[in-house]
């Protein structure tokens, strides 16, 4: 009888301590929060450029649900657009910012605002050279993951990251068929 009494503290003083410490990682998060956000901000705006050539400033141009900008050259005219995506890859929701050309036919950049994919596999979808590979290809078209050598339409998967690889495609994928359908509609 002893022996139960000490389980029933110790559970109580386990539960007692997981309370206190997600209230406070959850005040942290809340704290935070606006933090975080405006450096995704201002990391976008700094991405911008990368994303679109020609592009000087940009200005927010949401559509739809969509978060997106407006990338302007010299002399204001569209020089294309940033799309913010997201999307559930293996370990984790996947942020990218897809840059496409100001007739939605190319895309122009991809970049990677946060992932938390495994680490020396999956986090590889961030490495510059294989987002490379996006650079160029047809916007109209829908991507696929391939495994071999990458043909037209196609991204090479990262070896060992297979689902990382076509979770970015997926999501380049949706967000740019939702993009097109809204610019469409508002034309």
């Amino acid at each position: 009888m002893k022996q139960t009494a000490i389980y029933f503290t110790e559970a109580w003083l386990v539960l007692g301590l997981a309370l206190i410490f997600g209230a406070a990682l959850a005040g942290v998060q809340t704290g935070l929060h606006p933090k975080i956000e405006a450096n995704k901000r201002a990391e976008t705006m700094r991405q911008i450029p990368s994303l679109v050539p020609g592009a000087k400033e940009s200005e927010p141009a949401g559509e739809a649900g969509l978060r997106a900008w407006r990338a302007l050259g010299d002399g204001g005219e569209t020089a294309g657009w940033v799309v913010l995506a997201s999307g559930q890859g293996f370990a984790g929701p996947i942020e990218l910012l897809v840059g496409v050309d100001a007739d939605l036919d190319k895309i122009t950049g991809l970049y990677v605002l946060s992932q938390t994919e495994t680490p020396g596999l999956g986090n590889k979808i961030a490495a510059e050279d294989w987002r490379e590979q996006f650079r160029g290809m047809d916007a109209q078209t829908g991507l696929e993951v391939t495994k071999q050598e990458a043909g037209p339409h196609e991204i090479q998967a990262i070896t060992g990251a297979t689902i990382s690889s076509r979770s970015v495609v997926q999501i380049v994928n949706n967000t740019l068929r939702q993009f097109r359908t809204i610019k469409q509609a508002g034309s």
